[in-house]
């Protein structure tokens, strides 16, 4: 897959791609990200790319020709993708949409927000990943790739399911224990040592709607009780 993100700040995404998961992906060839500084698209001697909103009003919005020239440059835009806090609250099932594309191209709303017009002319959908404001779209930006990268074929390795994630199946993830069998007075539970494959299952889908309806309930309505949920190890 082909990743385009286009920011004011790509110096905020040199840790991200330079370490664990998605720096081993991008270095097997299983993603390749082009980060694009809209800056040299800005207009004039300045390079400007944002300006005052008409109207009136607080703030400045990012202006329509440098993000249409630095769309316009790339060789395949793909599947566009706005960060703004007004759009559509992004969830599993988007990135598992998202990882189908070929290309996807990521813009990085910031300041008060992004020329009506760049959605209208160039943007397929506008995520956001929760109720809340952020400074700008970098940060959304780098949930999404993350996010969506991991459901590529090969890219958490052969040895790892993703099917026992929280959300995948519409459910928070059972919890999980490790050596010491007890640690600081707290023990493994006796189901887990006990071999009974049946029984651990059991256990693990009533952990795990249990710990959907502490935490989130609202999710409860997607839970399917014939679905099993297996464990996955860690991303990092």
């Amino acid at each position: 897959m082909d990743i385009n993100i286009i920011t004011l700040f790509p110096d905020m995404f040199q840790g991200i791609f330079a370490e664990s998961i998605l720096h081993r992906a991008i270095r097997r060839g299983l993603i390749e990200v082009r980060i694009i500084h809209l800056r040299p698209y800005g207009i004039g001697k300045h390079r400007v790319v944002d300006d005052t909103p008409y109207g009136g009003g607080g703030g400045m919005i990012l202006k329509p020709e440098p993000i249409a020239r630095a769309l316009e440059d790339l060789p395949d835009k793909g599947h566009v993708v706005l960060t703004t806090p007004r759009g559509r609250l992004f969830r599993h099932t988007d990135a598992a949409r998202l990882s189908a594309f070929d290309t996807l191209t990521i813009i990085c709303g910031h300041y008060e927000g992004v020329d009506e017009r760049v959605s209208e002319l160039f943007v397929d959908e506008e995520l956001s990943i929760g109720d809340y404001v952020l400074t700008g779209g970098e940060l959304p930006a780098m949930v999404i790739v993350d996010a969506v990268a991991r459901l590529i074929p090969g890219v958490l390795g052969r040895d790892t399911t993703i099917s026992g994630d929280s959300h995948y199946e519409g459910i928070l993830e059972y919890p999980h224990y490790t050596k010491p069998r007890e640690f600081r007075g707290l023990a493994v539970p006796d189901v887990l040592l006990s071999g009974n494959h049946e029984q651990i299952e059991a256990w693990r889908k009533m952990m795990a709607r249990k710990k959907t309806e502490e935490t989130r309930p609202d999710l409860l309505g997607g839970f399917s009780q014939g679905k099993t949920c297996r464990s996955e190890g860690e991303d990092g």
